[in-house]
């Protein structure tokens, strides 16, 4: 059985918040979860993340996976990119209009 450190998604419509749990690899994201660890708000200045360091290093010794986005959290690399369909939407129209044009 495989475990991984990843983040859970919490919160409400439009303004996410995340929990950083262990959890096998094989269930869902915001599925059953071993432990949680720590929080990360992205909502709040500067983006609020805590977390228990002796319970991440305890899954860590125990072989644990550990996520892209945890791992840059840590590292304190993390930026938050909100999903935005619509605005993707608007810039690939106009890419292929500009495109249409100089041919």
């Amino acid at each position: 059985m495989s475990i991984t450190i990843r983040l859970a998604r919490i919160g409400r419509k439009n303004l996410p918040s995340f929990r950083m749990v262990a959890a096998n690899t094989k269930d869902k994201r915001n599925g059953r979860s071993l432990e949680i660890l720590g929080h990360y708000n992205p909502s709040e200045k500067g983006g609020k993340f805590e977390y228990d360091k002796e319970r991440f290093e305890y899954w860590k010794k125990n072989g644990a996976l550990i996520s892209k986005s945890v791992m840059e959290l840590i590292e304190g690399k993390y930026t938050f990119k909100p999903y935005n369909p619509s605005k993707n939407k608007k810039e690939s129209d106009s890419v292929k209009e500009s495109e249409e044009k100089t041919e």
